[in-house]
């Protein structure tokens, strides 16, 4: 008897459950209907699952090794740790505006579509290019810090290979064929990828873990904090030449920034997924949130972990760009160990990029729909059988390859991850801080409050402050960059495209798309909830 009331209750729990997820996705596409827009990627992210792929965007084990040099090569140890400190806190305020707005409008354009509501067309229509050029900043970035682990960490140490010859062609090669993989999973359906980035989420944190108890267990010089606390500029020949010349302590610490920064980005990703999540107005700011959080807290630890297993700070800061791999190599810690831990290192990074590429190829799809890109009609497209926007993903591929052909070094490719993101961040927040109140009077649960508009103003001056130091050298290739955009948007826009550029569906338009709505949800198989 005891045994059926238990079956019962198990399948009336079961049911209930199914309710809820119905009926949780029967308001997500009721609410993406309301903004113009067919349900035709496949819904099936858990709020778990869109913080993992921000999580693994973010990466700690990415970019909170790969430019530490960065941190050494212009404030040492204060650079590395309350440096992080500050960039991480920045970045949280950063997340929580944009948390903010995405709870009101969980489209997968995100920033260009929340810019085009708030700003206007000709706001959203810049934001979308600036956002663009920052993913495939990312993608592009992590693949080429997939081939320095790789051979600083597997192809040398495990696998005995001379790469003290390697040079562009290799790179190239080798990014070629990470970023082509990472294609072809994005393109084989979002349940693919979740799998890869919910696992990439687990192995950041473990990972992280084992390698910061590694670096204390085998590395730490009797835990001197005051090496955290001590600002040295180390610009100049006393950073390896890290930032080619000396600069003020001022600007040093400024271009330092860049260390947190640069990681802590992409966490756009989950409102570029929000299409494609559960309860999306709910779980978008929460999933930004959270990756930051908790990878400005993991990332701290971390980094203190690095500074204080230096056995010099002034050598470590002048060995440049091979700065944390003398580190690691030198660690006294079991050859298995490292070697592990290199392994992991270098997946975790290419999982990093593969969301990255997901993200990518969902700004590409979203901005299409809208006629934004040259080629549109084919970018828009959505796979029926893996309901995944294929031409837009291999786009996506093409561009990020593209860019590393230009930019092959690492450092400049960071710098412009970091500073185009954070100016198409502060973009959608800016038009917000002046229409809130006003034109924009449609909030999600996510409410700022009293914050909603100091958490602006913080994040537009930071950016401002950010896209100072990111033209400062090493990275002043990305002046080419700023000033070939400008002068791109500005003749497209009043040449062309504030003629042809409609933006989102507004107003009347929306009511007029219901029968293309019907007919897009058609062609992939989408039935009505």
């Amino acid at each position: 008897m005891g045994k059926s009331v238990g079956t019962a209750s198990q399948e009336r729990q079961g049911n209930s459950n199914m309710t809820t997820d119905h009926a949780e996705k029967s308001e997500d596409v009721k609410i993406l209907h309301s903004m113009g827009y067919a349900q035709e990627l496949a819904r099936r992210m858990s709020g778990f699952s869109n913080f993992a792929i921000s999580f693994s965007i973010i990466c700690i084990l990415a970019g909170g090794i790969t430019s530490f040099p960065l941190a050494m090569g212009t404030g040492s140890g204060f650079e590395a740790t309350i440096g992080w400190v500050i960039g991480g806190l920045f970045a949280l305020v950063v997340a929580a505006s944009l948390g903010q707005i995405g709870s009101a409008y969980p489209t997968a354009g995100g920033l260009y579509h929340w810019s085009s509501i708030l700003g206007g067309r000709g706001w959203g229509w810049a934001t979308a290019w600036i956002n663009l050029l920052g993913l495939i900043f990312v993608v592009a970035s992590v693949n080429v810090g997939v081939y320095l682990l790789f051979s600083g960490l597997v192809a040398g140490p495990i696998l005995g290979l001379d790469t003290s010859t390697w040079g562009f062609w290799q790179q190239t090669t080798a990014v070629v064929i990470i970023t082509v993989t990472q294609g072809l999973f994005n393109h084989l359906g979002i349940k693919t990828t979740t799998m890869l980035t919910d696992f990439s989420g687990y192995l950041i944190l473990v990972v992280a873990v084992v390698l910061t108890l590694t670096f204390l267990i085998w590395g730490a010089h009797g835990f001197d904090l005051s090496r955290l606390t001590t600002f040295v500029n180390t610009t100049g020949d006393a950073g390896g030449g890290y930032v080619p010349t000396a600069r003020t302590a001022l600007v040093a610490f400024l271009i330092g920034l860049l260390y947190p920064l640069y990681t802590i980005t992409g966490f756009d990703a989950s409102a570029h997924t929000a299409e494609e999540t559960h309860n999306a107005r709910t779980a978008v700011p929460r999933g930004m949130i959270h990756a930051v959080l908790w990878s400005l807290v993991f990332g701290f630890v971390m980094a203190v972990s690095f500074v204080l297993a230096s056995p010099d700070l002034v050598a470590t800061a002048k060995d440049g760009g091979n700065a944390w791999f003398n580190l690691f190599n030198n660690l006294p810690a079991p050859t298995w160990l490292k070697d592990l831990l290199g392994i992991c290192i270098v997946l975790a990074n290419y999982l990093c990029a593969l969301a990255g590429l997901t993200s990518t190829s969902r700004m590409i799809f979203a901005f299409s729909r809208d006629g934004g890109l040259p080629g549109s009609s084919l970018w828009k497209q959505v796979s029926p059988t893996w309901r995944t926007p294929v031409p837009a993903i291999w786009l996506g591929v093409v561009l990020s390859i593209a860019a590393t052909l230009y930019s092959p070094a690492f450092a400049a490719l960071a710098a412009g991850c970091a500073l185009f993101l954070y100016v198409s961040y502060a973009m959608p927040v800016a038009a917000g801080l002046l229409a809130e109140g006003k034109t924009w009077t449609e909030f999600g649960p996510f409410r700022l409050g009293v914050w909603s508009k100091p958490f602006a103003i913080v994040t537009v001056l930071g950016v401002l402050v950010l896209m100072y130091a990111g033209i400062q050298p090493p990275f002043d290739i990305l002046i080419n960059y700023a000033i070939g955009l400008i002068i791109l948007l500005v003749v497209l826009w009043f040449g062309i495209e504030s003629r042809r550029f409609k933006g989102p569906p507004v107003g009347a338009d929306i009511a007029r798309r219901a029968a293309e709505i019907a007919a897009a949800e058609k062609a992939v198989g989408q039935t009505a909830s």
